[in-house]
């Protein structure tokens, strides 16, 4: 009998975020090092923005579609972890374009989406509690990010290369 995979759907979101995100945080580590050869901040808002939108529509299809079942070999333990971590992750994959678009609102340049449309602006002015907090956990949140997404390949590599198991042939 063969893996049982995430749908279709699910798989395309998956890897879609994955590579927006990734993109994302090197743009966001890189930005002031290329600040003389590119302008990658525009570029930076309009990716997080869209991460944004495709974590909603991936956390409601995730709500309406069932996830396959872990692997018999797992303890407990095991899955409870696997559905902490991907909390943690629907977490972070909302909050860290929301804490982008906070700042970005107390900003004096411009907030589109890839220059075709304004993004509005929330009601945050600059030097506000509000701007200095979404500065701070935009900053923080990213290390962080970095690390849930480190662990979270090296877990589903762990599974494929070590326990042999068919957790990562489910996303793929």
């Amino acid at each position: 009998m063969g893996t049982v995979r995430y749908n279709a759907g699910a798989r395309t979101l998956h890897w879609l975020i994955a590579l927006l995100i990734i993109a994302n945080i090197a743009g966001g580590l890189l930005h002031e090092a290329l600040d003389g050869v590119i302008s990658i901040m525009p570029l930076h808002k309009a990716v997080g923005m869209s991460v944004l939108v495709l974590s909603l529509v991936r956390l409601g299809w995730r709500m309406a579609w069932a996830a396959p079942a872990y692997p018999a070999t797992m303890t407990r333990a095991e899955v409870g972890l696997a559905h902490l971590v991907h909390v943690v992750l629907y977490v972070f994959m909302i909050a860290m374009p929301l804490t982008g678009w906070i700042m970005s609102s107390a900003s004096p340049y411009p907030l589109t989406w890839f220059g075709l449309f304004d993004i509005p602006r929330l009601p945050v002015v600059k030097d506000s509690f509000m701007a200095g907090l979404g500065h701070e956990a935009h900053e923080i949140g990213g290390y962080l990010l970095i690390a849930l997404v480190a662990g979270h390949a090296l877990a589903a590599l762990r599974h494929h290369f070590m326990l042999k198991d068919d957790i990562l042939k489910r996303m793929l």
